[in-house]
């Protein structure tokens, strides 16, 4: 049976980066006692993949792993054994069955949201109002925006008004908070400090990656009506209903 979770990645744990957290919760599945397939060989592993790895210092309401199991207890059984494994900063927030023919969410990832704000001590260079006109100039107006992006092969030309789906500035207690919705996935994947930066050097400011402080919210899949939070793909497991 495939199933899919989704958790939350708050606080201090941001430190952790993507394999501690995969080590983390491996064990969190034994001591929770979810009876999880593991591979075959001399060297058995947990069968379990992850969207899109987080990375280190960023926080997220929205991240997602595939495992599968030979049985499974109810969706609120499940969440609620995995959150008593949980540290503080760690949180099981969905656990849903997926049909037997769906793809993992690391092969069908297609965008991402997120939230760009200022931390606590750090002052922004110019108001919301300021903002959003230098979005409305740099993101807005033009039929395209070229930036050079660092690559594995070297760099590369991309054209942010393709893979950047929404682009927006919003008052967070007075202070200027940038949400995005970006392309993500092994083919063109964008990070959000790469837009904003953009934005920050075609107004004249320079971006200070200790000031702000970046948060994913969702993870979505391409659908026929546009993008799906990954975990809709799949069906709660009712008390009663939970298979084995």
């Amino acid at each position: 049976m495939k199933i899919r979770i989704k958790f939350r990645k708050y606080g201090v744990m941001k430190f952790i980066g993507h394999l501690d957290i995969m080590r983390y919760l491996q064990k969190a599945m034994r001591r929770a006692e979810i009876d999880i397939c593991y591979s075959g060989g001399y060297s058995p592993h947990q069968i379990m993949s992850f969207a899109a790895p987080l990375g280190v210092g960023v926080t997220s309401d929205g991240e997602y792993m595939d495992i599968e199991v030979n049985s499974s207890l109810s969706t609120k059984e499940a969440i609620n054994a995995l959150n008593a494994t949980m540290v503080e900063g760690m949180e099981i927030v969905d656990y849903v069955k997926l049909p037997d023919s769906a793809k993992t969410a690391m092969s069908i990832v297609a965008a991402a949201d997120y939230e760009l704000f200022f931390k606590d001590g750090y002052e922004p260079p110019v108001s919301v109002e300021e903002f959003a006109l230098g979005l409305h100039r740099f993101f807005m107006e033009p039929t395209e925006v070229l930036l050079v992006k660092q690559t594995k092969k070297g760099e590369k030309t991309i054209d942010l008004k393709q893979l950047v789906y929404i682009f927006s500035v919003e008052s967070k207690e007075g202070r200027p908070s940038f949400f995005l919705r970006l392309s993500t996935g092994s083919t063109d994947n964008l990070k959000p400090e790469l837009v904003v930066g953009a934005l920050f050097d075609a107004m004249g400011y320079s971006y200070d990656s200790n000031a702000i402080q970046i948060h994913r919210k969702e993870l979505y899949a391409a659908s026929a009506d546009g993008y799906i939070a990954l975990g809709e793909l799949g069906e709660k497991l009712f008390e009663g209903e939970s298979e084995a």
